[in-house]
């Protein structure tokens, strides 16, 4: 059973009926106990790096998802915010920090050198996968993703990184540690491709 973890950050539902239109069962939760017995976790959310951290913090949560993470290994899937909160800092929020499961920070997109292009950025993107994956098919090169976002992972060590795209420049969108996947952009919003990115993930 996958569930997707409820801590009151997110769009939890959109996810959840792309699930189930691949045929995926699947629970919203913030139950200690249905957390403990998931096979697999998703982890959403939108807006602030900062909020984000402190209603996860309020939600008890995170001595537990350490422990399914890190000590059990189970698969855990990070959207947009949900991913970036799986890094140890961001700009956005000085001084609050992250889950830090995988080595990396989060910084503003460098409007000095995406032009005249506007923040946020929206819109669908082709991505390049740079590694293979359960999660992506590196030798795939159809895969477009819609984004929504200001802020990209940054300073990531490249073992972990899984996809990037460009907006200006070319930042990383895609993360991969072992059993931590962190994806920038929205698949619950990306048609057949996200379609496909959940199925693989309902696999691992």
């Amino acid at each position: 059973m996958i569930t997707i973890i409820d801590y009151g950050v997110g769009n939890l539902n959109s996810i959840k009926n792309m699930f189930k239109k691949i045929g995926v069962e699947c629970v919203i939760s913030s139950s200690l106990e249905q957390i403990g017995k998931a096979e697999k976790l998703v982890l959403p959310g939108v807006g602030n790096f900062g909020h984000g951290m402190l209603q996860l913090e309020k939600s008890g949560l995170i001595p537990l998802l350490n422990e399914r993470v890190l000590k059990e290994k189970i698969p855990i899937l990070g959207i947009c915010l949900g991913a970036q909160l799986l890094l140890s800092s961001s700009e956005e929020a000085p001084g609050v920090k992250g889950l830090s499961w995988i080595n990396g920070n989060v910084k503003q997109f460098d409007i000095t050198k995406i032009e005249k292009r506007k923040i946020p950025h929206m819109g669908w993107v082709d991505i390049k996968v740079n590694k293979q994956s359960k999660l992506l098919d590196i030798n795939n090169h159809d895969q477009r993703f819609y984004f929504v976002h200001k802020y990209h992972f940054d300073n990531v060590d490249t073992s972990c990184v899984l996809s990037t795209a460009n907006y200006g420049y070319d930042f990383v969108c895609g993360l991969e540690q072992e059993n931590v996947f962190g994806v920038q952009f929205h698949p619950e919003k990306s048609h057949r491709y996200g379609k496909t990115l959940l199925s693989n993930f309902a696999k691992i």
